[in-house]
């Protein structure tokens, strides 16, 4: 286990603040008490590019104003998350796509499936997933979505949409071998968090992360969500942050038999590509 203090120092000295986080729930009420303390610990961990995630019409308009806030290091996606797609109306896809015409918009989503919770109807879910990639073919932007326990429905609408799409990314990916060969086939990127740091569940990654083309691959924390259960010491407070994701990294970095530094300068060149922060 490698101590998160070490690192820090590590990636700073090192990477010159190259990682980037490409899902930060940053409207996130965790967050709201000490904004600037949260975004100093991530750059001092390295950390200087992050996507503020949209989950919902709301959330996403929050996401927009805090890139605003912090344009050095922040930018946006907007999205309606599955688990709200019983909010969904058809007046919102075009307000989704006059929001995403914004600068600091770089993406479409959250938006997707999830059965494991299946907090709104599936056919809700599937009607909220297909409009949204609609907004991201209109408006040329990359699509960032979820998917939990619902791989075969996710994978036929993505097929279905996939020729008119810039980009894809499946962000938190935590099924098996099968399904992320599928991705692949489907040309979609995939965002690896702290789960492959969980013994308990997220273990079986370690396995086959390799297969992952390098120019494919990203890491996220999906903060303040699935804090590492490897850290050591364990944090006080059982909150995910960006300042996390050089462990994320190192791990995936092992798993892959590869330099952590490559794999930190890859990832980014990646998400930068991916969300055409380029230009």
């Amino acid at each position: 286990m490698l101590h998160f203090r070490f690192l820090q120092t590590l990636s700073t000295l090192l990477y010159n603040n190259e990682l980037t986080d490409i899902c930060f729930n940053f409207t996130h009420q965790a967050f709201s008490a000490d904004q600037r303390g949260f975004l100093d610990r991530a750059l001092e961990a390295g950390v200087s590019t992050m996507m503020v995630t949209g989950a919902s019409m709301d959330e996403s308009k929050q996401a927009l104003a805090l890139a605003q806030k912090y344009p050095q290091f922040l930018f946006a996606t907007a999205g309606v998350h599955p688990h709200l797609a019983s909010e969904w109306l058809p007046e919102h896809q075009e307000q989704l796509q006059r929001l995403g015409e914004a600068k600091k918009i770089v993406a479409i989503g959250e938006c997707g499936l999830d059965y494991n919770r299946d907090l709104s109807p599936r056919d809700q879910q599937q009607q909220a997933f297909a409009d949204q990639l609609e907004v991201a073919a209109t408006l040329e932007l990359p699509a960032f979505c979820h998917e939990r326990e619902a791989h075969e429905d996710f994978a036929e609408i993505i097929k279905t949409y996939r020729s008119a799409l810039k980009d894809v990314v499946v962000h938190c990916f935590t099924g098996n071998r099968q399904e992320l060969e599928t991705y692949l086939e489907l040309d979609c990127h995939i965002g690896i968090t702290g789960w492959i740091c969980d013994e308990r569940r997220g273990h079986h990654l370690k396995d086959f992360i390799d297969i992952i083309p390098q120019d494919r691959l990203m890491i996220e924390t999906d903060a303040p969500y699935l804090l590492p259960r490897d850290l050591q010491p364990k944090p006080q407070k059982r909150i995910n942050e960006p300042m996390y994701l050089p462990h994320i990294a190192a791990t995936v970095a092992a798993a892959r038999d590869q330099a952590v530094e490559e794999l930190i300068q890859q990832t980014s060149t990646t998400a930068a590509r991916f969300f055409q922060l380029e230009s």
